[in-house]
């Protein structure tokens, strides 16, 4: 009975494994603040149970449950929603984040214009923020709601699913971005906008203080963002949100137009999706090299030998919850590299082979150890990384040919000299002295 509940429970694992929703897990871990009211966003934490995550709340000062017990994670996802919060429990500060990160941990973070510790954090992370209680403001268009409630325009991007989405709204601090190539911009601030706070900011005096403030120059514009993801090269990520009212019900069902409702619901939908890793994810499956018209992979290529490289890319589906072959990847590349690349080319998808890339290629003529290197990162996209080493030597001493075709000028000299070498030869040593003889005829006879 007892073996039978094993195999039951087992094969449960199994299968709610293979359909996840989210390549990495379901479990997710809601760090709530208690001024905060959980059916204020009722709509994306309804969505995402839905969609068959384990939501599991907890405010920032409890320790019960542990994200962290022995060192491993308990959780698959962390959703930071304590904005306003500057005290954390010791296992989720803002600082354990990093750690969480490099053990496969996806974060999504929330914050606000006030000064506390996750708004400091963000630097760590490529994000400028602005001086605290800074939040962003906007008079344009004209509208019956505050300054700081914005409408702002949803961009095309494969990170969204609703290529025509509506205006969202959007409440909160704007930030400035480095140029970390692991930042993903998802939502930048109206051109229009800026951030101040001062409470007179119709006037002209509040654009100027706001050029002058942080020593950062001009606080505007849509060079700021107000949503923006991070990948780690480990491939785990982090979604910074400027306020948490964009998540909220109220944001959510209110109009942008008459009988228009704003998109925040379905932007909110898609800022998680990427963040626990259903969309946009790749995975590398396998590579093989070998010799052309061969199949094995050999421990060494001689120079100028015919090679084929295969690579084996899925991308993962979250409707269905399973890998399946990636067949649109158009700038995948290749490396033949020895310190610097001594080959570098396209490698093209092979129409009959779902999900396989192959390119052949000569080896350079130049021996020692080379690798096989894919190396493909695109915003947004998870990367694929691959390294293989192997040696390429030059041919044996039965594996030169037997006459170059260069070399015929030589080889014809050297014949020609040889062939010289013996007539001359010949002739000196077979020819008649007619001279001796002539002297010894004209000698005279003695007795």
């Amino acid at each position: 009975m007892r073996f039978g509940c094993a195999i039951l429970f087992t094969a449960l694992a199994y299968a709610a494994q293979a359909l996840a929703k989210s390549s990495t897990g379901d479990s997710v871990l809601v760090v709530l603040q208690p001024s905060l009211k959980k059916e204020d966003y009722s709509l994306f934490f309804g969505n995402l149970e839905k969609e068959g995550y384990e939501l599991t709340f907890r405010a920032p000062t409890e320790t019960e449950p542990q994200l962290v017990q022995d060192g491993v994670p308990t959780f698959d996802h962390v959703i930071f929603f304590a904005p306003d919060t500057k005290s954390f429990a010791p296992d989720i500060t803002p600082q354990s984040v990093v750690s969480l990160l490099s053990q496969g941990v996806n974060i999504l973070i929330a914050l606000s214009p006030k000064q506390t510790p996750l708004y400091t954090l963000a630097s760590e992370f490529g994000l400028i923020l602005p001086p605290p209680n800074t939040p962003l403001i906007s008079h344009f268009p004209k509208r019956n709601e505050p300054s700081d409630i914005i409408p702002i325009a949803v961009p095309p991007s494969p990170l969204f699913s609703n290529k025509k989405a509506n205006l969202v709204w959007f409440s909160g601090v704007p930030h400035a971005l480095s140029n970390s190539p692991l930042l993903v911009p998802v939502l930048r601030a109206p051109a229009e906008s800026f951030a101040t706070d001062t409470e007179s900011d119709a006037g002209a005096d509040a654009i100027l203080e706001a050029t002058e403030r942080g020593g950062e120059g001009l606080w505007a514009g849509s060079q700021l963002g107000v949503v923006t993801g991070f990948q780690t090269k480990r491939n785990t990520r982090v979604m910074w949100a400027g306020g948490v009212e964009l998540f909220s019900d109220a944001f959510a069902k209110k109009e942008v137009a008459a009988g228009v409702k704003s998109g925040n619901e379905d932007l909110a939908r898609d800022i998680a999706a990427w963040t626990f890793q259903e969309t946009m994810v790749l995975r590398l499956d396998s590579t093989t090299h070998h010799l052309i018209n061969e199949t094995a992979p050999r421990e060494h290529y001689t120079i100028n030998e015919q090679i084929t490289f295969e690579a084996h890319v899925s991308q993962f589906d979250p409707e269905r919850g399973i890998w399946v072959p990636k067949t649109d990847l158009h700038d995948l590349q290749l490396d033949f590299t020895m310190l610097d690349p001594h080959i570098r080319t396209a490698l093209p998808h092979v129409a009959a082979e779902p999900g396989t890339y192959s390119v052949t290629f000569r080896a350079p003529d130049r021996h020692g150890v080379f690798k096989f290197v894919i190396d493909h990162k695109r915003t947004g996209y998870t990367f694929l990384e691959s390294s293989t080493t192997v040696p390429v030597v030059p041919p044996r001493h039965d594996g030169y040919p037997r006459f170059l075709s260069a070399a015929w000028p030589y080889y014809a000299g050297a014949i020609s000299t040889s062939v010289g070498f013996v007539l001359f030869s010949a002739l000196w040593l077979a020819g008649d002295d007619r001279t001796m003889m002539r002297k010894g005829k004209g000698a005279p006879k003695t007795e």
